[in-house]
């Protein structure tokens, strides 16, 4: 997307349309302190972007406002300026930057910092949402499929396996709220999410199967932090879900037409 219009940030402008309603809701039923962690979030980021813009000569992008919104609405709760801005720093840092800014990281900065806080600092609670916000996932899905920036597959194969799981008495009800935040605003990220069609699918699959995997079996853990730990492992395995799709394109391609 290189030509015209269609501009890194022309795509992260689409992303935070998409992303507005989910934003307004949660901001507006969580008043000053969501206010806050999220202009927190903001400034940290801001930070961070502008050390690598002097640095390395490195462009500061919107996307820094997703990742602000991300971590500001599934952060643990409690923890305290200092925790949030080491985590913050440390997603930011580690999880995008240092791979050349939004477009070229692996897994979503958020994903990252949220990670890092899950795992450094145990004792915090996480999030509970409520059905508001919850259900003003589904309105930012829908503007982001209608726009073509988030994978319909993702979302779809995800919310196949979800129904599924759910049908069958697997996947509780309680579980669903953050996982239907934490599909929109990390796993069904353009960027680390799989890329290939047949990968998408097996992306939003692997993610809906990891989350009933740990409602049933993580004691104690929160919806929002094993919602979380899903999005983590399934970013890590986008790439290999790519290989596989395009390994079994391959052998049906040479079984159709020869061995090349």
């Amino acid at each position: 997307m290189t030509k015209g219009i269609w501009t890194r940030e022309t795509v992260v402008l689409m992303l935070l349309a998409a992303y507005l309603p989910l934003a307004v809701f949660w901001l507006w039923f969580g008043g000053a302190p969501a206010v806050q962690r999220s202009s927190l979030a903001l400034l940290v980021l801001g930070f961070w972007n502008l050390v690598f813009l002097l640095a390395r000569a490195q462009a500061i992008s919107l996307a820094l406002a997703i990742t602000a919104l991300a971590i500001a609405m599934l952060a643990p709760e409690g923890l305290g300026t200092f925790r949030l801005v080491l985590g913050i720093s440390f997603g930011a840092v580690m999880g995008e930057l240092v791979f050349g800014g939004w477009g070229r990281n692996v897994v979503h900065p958020a994903t990252v910092a949220l990670s890092f806080l899950g795992f450094g600092f145990p004792g915090f609670p996480w999030p509970d949402f409520l059905a508001p916000v919850a259900w003003a996932a589904i309105p930012a899905a829908l503007i982001g499929l209608a726009t073509g920036v988030l994978p319909g597959g993702v979302i779809a194969g995800a919310a196949l396996v979800a129904a599924v799981t759910f049908a069958l008495g697997l996947l509780s009800q309680a579980a669903l709220p953050a996982a239907g935040i934490v599909l929109v605003l990390l796993v069904a990220d353009p960027v680390t999410s799989a890329t290939t069609h047949f990968a998408r699918w097996l992306n939003g699959a692997l993610y809906a199967g990891f989350v009933t995997l740990f409602a049933a079996g993580w004691q104690g853990a929160a919806p929002a932090q094993y919602a979380v730990a899903a999005a983590l492992l399934t970013s890590l395995a986008a790439p290999l879900l790519d290989e596989m799709a395009l390994a079994l394109w391959y052998a049906r391609r040479r079984r159709r037409h020869g061995a090349q």
